[in-house]
């Protein structure tokens, strides 16, 4: 069991997925899945080493993609990243995980999530200028271990600049790309929640 120091991370049960509709790959019936997951009475936060081992639970990952007049921002995973499963793939997406810390008035309601997403934005990148945020999408793949334990939620955020670098350096070789790059050359390199992305959203 990896070492995550403790951190507590929200979780649902993997049931309640199950009882709103399971599906493989993106769902863009938000309001119905979205409702549920951040109804305070169905979810709470969970060890995240037991959450990793645990696929009765699905971890809550906003997973955001950056857009600017035509391109979208990627990147290559690199051996900082928490998720050692993934190192050296290319992305679309920055996730994580919501914490205690981002807990607002609403515990474990709607503001508590996009406080965390925020929260998520600012540690990962330095972004210049203005953006708005909109959630597309669930994201769901449990035909490998990392995504048996997760589930995804889709932001676009859509930016009124392209001057955009790394706060970390899990974020390698960050630059925006032409869909058409992203569906061709760099489509093979991809993580599977990018490949979902890439092929129905973008």
């Amino acid at each position: 069991m990896r070492n995550y120091n403790g951190e507590e991370i929200l979780v649902i049960p993997r049931a309640l997925f199950d009882e709103l509709g399971s599906f493989q790959g993106i769902q863009t019936d938000v309001v119905r899945y979205l409702e549920a997951i951040l109804d305070p009475t169905n979810n709470f936060f969970m060890d995240r080493a037991n959450a990793e081992e645990d696929p009765s639970h699905k971890q809550i990952i906003p997973y955001a993609i950056f857009h600017h007049e035509g391109r979208y921002l990627h990147y290559t995973r690199g051996k900082s990243g928490g998720e050692s499963r993934l190192h050296a793939q290319g992305s679309v997406g920055i996730g994580g995980h919501i914490n205690p810390v981002d807990e607002r008035a609403d515990p474990l309601g709607r503001k508590t999530y996009l406080a965390g997403v925020e929260r998520e934005i600012e540690e990962e990148l330095k972004i210049n200028g203005s953006h708005t945020n909109r959630i597309v999408a669930l994201l769901n793949d449990d035909s490998n271990e990392v995504g048996a334990v997760h589930l995804g939620v889709v932001h676009i955020f859509d930016l009124d600049t392209d001057e955009v670098s790394s706060g970390e350096d899990a974020l390698a070789n960050l630059a925006f790309q032409t869909k058409e790059d992203l569906k061709g050359e760099l489509h093979g390199s991809l993580e599977t929640w990018s490949k979902f992305c890439v092929d129905t959203l973008i």
